[in-house]
This record gives C-alpha cells, structure tokens and sequence, in this order.
C-alpha cells in the first residue's frame, strides 16, 4: 500500500509525448557583447575595421575585426577583401570574443574564389557547395560577405559552389540572424 502511495504521489501530472517539440534555444548566459574596446585599432595604414559575423546564444551577431585595407574597386581587391573575411571567419574568437560566448563554424579548408566564365561579376565561388556547409558557417558567411560593400554591399550576396554548382542570391536578413539554422532554405536561383 506504501508503494502505491509512493508511486502516485511521485508522478507530476505532466504526460509524455511522442510528439517533438520545439521550444527554442535553451537560455544562455552569456552577454554576446565584447568586453573593452569592440573596435580592434588596426596598427598601420594597411588595415582598416570590419565587420563579420560570429555565432552566440543560437544566432550570429556582428563583432569587429581588423582587415588589410583595400578600396574595394578592382575584381582582386574584391576577392581580397573576401578571402581576408573568409579568414576571419576561420580565426578562431578572441579572448574578450570567447568570454562573450562568441564561435565560429566556418570550417577551416574552405576557400573562394572568383566568378567562372558566365557568372555575375559580383558572384563569388566557394569549394563546397554552400548548402551543404553546416547552417550557421553559411549564415555568417552571407552575412559577413553581404555586410561588406567592398565585397556585395547590398546585404544579399551571390554564392556558388565549385564547378557548375548553380549561383543563388543569398540575402542577409534580421530573421537570417535570429535563425540561422535556416540558412540553407534562404538562397534564390538566379535566372
């Protein structure tokens, strides 16, 4: 009789489910701010501040770096600016970056490189196929390369795998930022 009691008084009410739910993100405490001064101060004339964009609490956010200076005009300033953003993205947080909870998933190897013969100038080619990257490295990709006038400057930026991979328009969005999961649903086909 003890254990009858026991067990009944054990359970809380609340029925299983079979069913997925989805709740969100778990709560997070970190701030998703950088601690001190969130501006690197480029140490010559050659480097200028930029913007990319790192994963924390679940969405990607924009920090400042320090990349070389280009003026953004030529097609090879261009694909320097997004190599060096590229670059970034694949360097690993700093320590004020870290203690704000910040990562990136960008894998390390990933390259990009210029338009092919019969692409949009303003197309950029990565050597895997972007919708097959994880959804946040393709979201702070978009985002970073979108948020660059040297590189797109539209907030939506022209992405294409290697090969014959087809090119889509990427847009970098508040909702993109907030659900980067996403990402992979958000490229348009270019006619």
């Amino acid at each position: 009789m003890a254990a009858l009691v026991l067990a009944g008084g054990a359970g809380c009410g609340i029925r299983g489910t079979s069913v997925p739910v989805d709740a969100g993100p778990a709560p997070s405490r970190v701030s998703c701010q950088v601690s001190g001064d969130p501006t690197p101060v480029p140490d010559s004339g050659k480097e200028a501040p930029a913007d990319v964009y790192l994963v924390c609490s679940a969405q990607i956010m924009r920090v400042q770096r320090a990349v070389r200076y280009t003026d953004g005009r030529a097609e090879e300033d261009r694909l320097r600016r997004a190599r060096d953003l590229l670059a970034e993205l694949q360097t690993p947080p700093s320590r004020a970056e870290d203690e704000g909870g910040f990562s990136s998933e960008v894998p390390d190897g990933l390259e990009v490189a210029a338009p092919r013969e019969g692409d949009p100038g303003n197309a950029l080619r990565l050597s895997r196929i972007p919708d097959e990257l994880p959804a946040y490295a393709l979201a702070q990709l978009v985002c970073t390369f979108a948020g660059s006038a040297a590189v797109a400057g539209d907030d939506s930026v022209v992405l294409g795998g290697p090969d014959g991979d087809p090119l889509k328009r990427y847009p970098c969005t508040e909702e993109l930022r907030a659900r980067p999961e996403a990402a992979q649903t958000t490229g348009v086909p270019l006619d």
